[in-house]
């Protein structure tokens, strides 16, 4: 038996860049709906995305950087992607 402590994940301090991948069905618009998430919670953001299709083309990958402000802003985005049906997954 291992008689360390497990250490706690480290606190983000904010602001700070924090990348994003949104996971998503292919179709048109992908991007452009998750800049719009995006947009509404980092009014700053760029508009800078990269989208990647899947080997099969059923699935495509938004790539980003946000400014991240706090955890509030993080759920937030989270929350919202993730309740569209076009979302399958945030990382």
């Amino acid at each position: 038996m291992s008689t360390e402590k497990q250490q706690p994940p480290p606190k983000i301090k904010f602001p700070c860049a924090y990348p994003l991948k949104i996971v998503g069905n292919a179709a048109a618009g992908l991007k452009d709906y998750v800049l719009e998430v995006i947009k509404k919670h980092d009014s700053s953001h760029d508009g800078t995305a990269t989208l990647r299709d899947s080997k099969n083309g059923n699935y495509q990958a938004v790539n980003l950087t946000i400014t991240a402000t706090g955890e509030e802003q993080l759920k937030a985005i989270f929350d919202e992607l993730k309740a569209s049906a076009r979302i399958q997954m945030v990382l």
